[in-house]
């Protein structure tokens, strides 16, 4: 891959590979960080880039043959064709012909970090936060960046009824998760709820033993959360009325008030319908996770304007809820007029793999602009991050990641991930190199997680 700094109005031009030139501060969550590297980021920052010559896709408007992308600050400046863009005569100007370059890629739903929520004491735990579990330093987050992903929502497992509060973290430099994760208007860190049925939560007391009582479970903690917050309410502000605090249904409250998405496991199409049943009952917004069954209740899915967080590839096999999986899910949701986007779990499916669960949506007959946005602007939308990322627009994070060709192409390799205007993935670099190509426990010794265990499951 070859790159050619050059001023605005610089006619000579000299190739050299984007490997020799000067790099970013990148390396992901390996090290202290020290003020000489702060420096070295600021200075990266504070001059604009324009990539030049790529196909461009946008998502939110057509893609642009020859286009130019603009950058500075960490935002997006300027997207658009070459010759009617704009490229300020400060700018390094990057020639990146004959490459694709698309949004950073979103993911829905993983498991990187090693994170746990509840443990065996009971089914329901909300009060349980992924974020006081979440090792910055696995090496799935070097994965993730080598599969072009930006944006992932880390949750704990579905072995609970409701596991705990998930995360939304952008995949920058940091040590420490309060630096990745993404902020509410208010300051505090984003994420959702995680919440499960079907058979993972289903075991030996206290935890439930049917379809029919985990319901009722979930139903029982949803109205005691409502009469915790007409306490709150009547109170009306004198602490001498208020409840005794209880971190389990103060994060519910959120969740009532719209403020918290109900992030739900289910798979088989009596347990989506129950999701939405409860979802009506109490107005909680929620995404559906998994679906093996999306295709059996497509229009009923559609007409409860239930997002879908589709995964296409449920490996390891042998779940019998997962047995009516079928790539026929991506198109049936399309054509029903559902919200999609396609999520790894992983480790059940590797990050560096994410576009391919978009290209089997395609090949079972969902149209490219729509599986693009599935990998992209519709999960953007389901973290409610859609204002920061998602799509290549003017203000927007400057997340996007540089494709040797068409996305959903078996032989399409991630040639450059950059987060908010730094690169943190060069296929060009050795390290970067083995996280996308080693093979399982690259980089760091295996961690072993029971995905049906306790806080675990997919």
């Amino acid at each position: 891959m070859y790159g050619r700094p050059v001023s605005a109005n610089d006619k000579r031009v000299q190739m050299i590979k984007i490997s020799e030139r000067p790099r970013s501060v990148r390396r992901p969550f390996t090290g202290v960080m020290v003020m000489a590297m702060a420096c070295a980021l600021s200075a990266v920052q504070a001059e604009p880039i324009a990539f030049i010559g790529a196909e461009i896709m946008p998502v939110s408007r057509e893609p642009i043959a020859n286009g130019v992308l603009v950058i500075e600050d960490g935002e997006i400046v300027r997207v658009g064709e070459a010759g009617r863009t704009r490229i300020p005569r400060d700018a390094e100007v990057i020639d990146v012909a004959g490459m694709v370059i698309v949004p950073g890629f979103v993911d829905t739903h993983s498991h990187i970090g090693e994170p746990a929520g509840g443990d065996r004491s009971g089914p329901i735990q909300p009060e349980a936060r992924v974020m006081d579990s979440l090792n910055v330093r696995d090496a799935g987050f070097r994965r993730a960046l080598a599969g072009g992903l930006t944006t992932v929502h880390v949750m704990s497992g579905s072995g609970h009824l409701m596991s705990g509060q998930s995360v939304y973290v952008k995949l920058r430099e940091g040590n420490d998760v309060t630096a990745i994760a993404y902020r509410n208007a208010d300051g505090s860190i984003a994420g959702g709820m995680k919440m499960a049925n079907g058979t993972n939560s289903r075991r030996d007391p206290p935890f439930p033993g049917t379809r029919a009582k985990s319901a009722a479970l979930v139903r029982q903690k949803f109205i005691a959360a409502q009469e915790y917050l007409r306490k709150i309410e009547n109170a009306d502000g004198d602490d001498s009325k208020m409840p005794d605090r209880d971190l389990g249904l103060e994060a519910m409250i959120e969740v009532l008030r719209g403020q918290r998405i109900v992030h739900h496991h289910t798979h088989r199409h009596d347990d989506v319908m129950t999701v939405l049943r409860l979802q009506e009952e109490f107005g909680f917004r929620v995404v559906l996770h998994h679906v093996s069954e999306a295709h059996r209740v497509a229009n009923e899915i559609a007409a409860a304007s239930a997002p879908v967080s589709l995964i296409l590839i449920d490996s390891p096999g042998g779940k019998l809820e997962a047995q009516y999986n079928d790539l026929e899910s991506a198109p049936a949701l399309e054509q029903a007029g559902a919200n999609v986007s396609f999520h790894t779990d992983d480790y059940i499916s590797d990050s560096r793999l994410y576009m391919r669960q978009a290209a089997l949506g395609v090949r079972a007959g969902m149209s490219r602009p729509y599986a693009l946005r599935a990998l992209t602007l519709a999960g953007a939308e389901m973290l409610d991050l859609d204002d920061r990322v998602g799509s290549l627009e003017p203000g927007k994070d400057a997340d996007f990641v540089i494709l040797s060709g068409d996305p959903f192409s078996v032989y399409t390799r991630v040639q450059e991930t950059w987060v908010e205007g730094v690169k943190r993935f060069d296929i060009d670099d050795p390290d970067d190199r083995a996280a996308a190509e080693g093979g399982f426990g690259v980089l760091q010794p295996s961690v072993l997680v029971d995905f049906h265990g306790y806080g675990e499951g997919h």
